[in-house]
């Protein structure tokens, strides 16, 4: 809790009438006079990581397909058991439905020195389990796609509240002024859309940059109209001029317009972009090695490959956080497998060694010591199948999620599923305790990252979430 008389982001808040200004002040400098110590906001506390790489795995991962070792579903295999099934729960209050228990699809070992249970599923992630730490209990809300993919990026099932990586921009800042601190690549139009990288009633300066979308190839991941290759230098610089001067007038009208100033900073961010970001952006420049470790040539996995590659870029040039979903636009995401799990098989290729591949560049280039890779779906599914057929329903009680990089106990595994990967069982996760986890990794107390609004403070964790030290590198004392 914050004791001190006012909290330095209220100071900001009200100070910001000024911000316009300092915006335009920028736009009037050199690309060396521009920078200033206050695009990076001082954290808490002592950081572990810099920035975020979240691979969202969109419709939801099997997890007793892929990381959660379950013996006693291959000993009772196509037997008929009670379970209390979050769907039928939500819809009906039943509880106790009969259900056929299946197996995993994909055989099971151990993996690395850690000796890791894995299945086949991801053959490529599976040489990287020592640098990885699994989160076996975790649960969340929401039993359909679009409520608990809201409340993974925002913390809340409904209503409009800024997503994850919306406040740790606000919380920190960003690493470097000339790109987005907050960028999504291929976002989904559904289950959410630009809500899921949106900032709500943070201030809009702080909502996230979409690349492309999902189910696109991953050339259409750029921005759009960056360049103006129409217009001299001479001409552009003037133009740019005459919109300082109107917004100065503007602002002096309507001082602590909070939309406008909003505005004011994108014009001047997207003016500095238009040096820095085509080259970020532009992975041609990569070793051929480099490209074929992520699979890009590769049909099955160019597409993803290509998002992965990019999004180390971004990081390596500044980006605080940077999410890549795997996806698409249709109505069933992904891995929405309620009728055909061997369809898992398919995705798991495309993403498998692209992830591969980013972990292993992230880690040669010494990224991963402060950069905190997230990788999960909105929830898991059901160790039976959907009405008796070759499918598996939505768990939000119950699945996993992997941590890698900065902050974490590499080759570890926390928490547990009941004997059948139904529900999370011991040490569990609630998504607010791995949201709070992610923020203090960052150097963020989840409970003073709050913004006043409507009355009253709102935060991501809403009023729950704990840190889980158990899985910190160095818990804090």
């Amino acid at each position: 809790m914050n004791h001190l008389p006012i909290s330095r982001r209220a100071m900001l808040r009200s100070a910001s009438c000024g911000f316009g200004y300092l915006a335009l002040a920028g736009l009037a400098a050199n690309a060396e006079g521009a920078a200033d110590s206050a695009v990076i906001q001082a954290p808490d506390f002592a950081p572990r990581a810099k920035r975020v790489i979240f691979l969202f795995m969109q419709g939801g991962v099997s997890h007793v397909d892929s990381f959660d070792y379950k013996p006693d579903l291959f000993k009772h295999d196509g037997q008929s058991l009670a379970f209390d099934d979050s769907r039928t729960i939500a819809n009906t209050g039943v509880r106790g439905t009969s259900h056929r228990v299946m197996k995993p699809l994909w055989e099971f070992s151990r993996h690395g020195e850690s000796g890791r249970w894995a299945s086949a599923l991801f053959p490529e992630i599976n040489r990287h389990v020592d640098d990885l730490c699994f989160l076996h209990a975790v649960h969340t809300e929401g039993v359909a796609h679009g409520p608990a993919t809201l409340f993974l990026h925002c913390g809340a099932t409904s209503n409009i509240r800024p997503s994850m990586g919306s406040w740790v921009v606000y919380g920190l800042g960003t690493e470097n002024e000339n790109l987005p601190g907050f960028l999504s690549i291929a976002p989904s139009a559904g289950n959410g859309g630009a809500r899921n990288y949106g900032s709500a009633f943070l201030p809009a300066i702080y909502q996230g940059t979409a690349l492309g979308r999902a189910g696109s190839p991953a050339a259409d991941c750029a921005i759009r109209n960056i360049g103006d290759t129409r217009t001299s230098a001479t001409d552009q610089l003037r133009r740019e001029s005459l919109l300082r001067d109107l917004n100065a007038e503007q602002l002096r009208r309507t001082p602590g317009d909070a939309e406008l100033e909003a505005t004011i900073a994108s014009y001047e961010l997207a003016w500095r972009m238009q040096d820095h970001a085509p080259d970020v952006l532009n992975i041609d420049g990569e070793s051929k090695a480099t490209k074929e470790s992520y699979g890009i040539g590769a049909p099955e996995t160019d597409n993803f490959g290509r998002q992965c590659l990019l999004a180390r870029r971004l990081c390596e040039a500044g980006v605080r956080f940077v999410q890549v979903t795997y996806g698409d636009n249709t109505a069933n995401p992904a891995w929405d497998q309620h009728s055909d799990m061997p369809k898992h098989a398919a995705h798991a290729r495309a993403v498998d060694r692209p992830i591969g591949g980013l972990l292993a560049d992230l880690k040669a280039r010494g990224l991963l010591d402060d950069t905190l890779v997230w990788w999960g779906s909105e929830f898991g599914r059901t160790p039976y199948a959907e009405k008796n057929g070759t499918g598996r329903d939505h768990n939000p009680k119950g699945f996993t999620v992997w941590l890698a990089g900065a902050g974490v106990k590499p080759g570890f595994a926390f928490g547990s599923t009941d004997d059948l990967g139904h529900f999370a069982a011991d040490d569990k996760v609630h998504m607010h305790d791995l949201h709070a986890t992610i923020l203090h990794l960052l150097g963020l107390d989840h409970e003073r990252l709050t913004y006043r609004y409507s009355g009253r403070d709102f935060r991501l964790t809403d009023v729950e979430g704990r840190v889980v030290q158990e899985i910190l590198s160095h818990p804090a004392g």
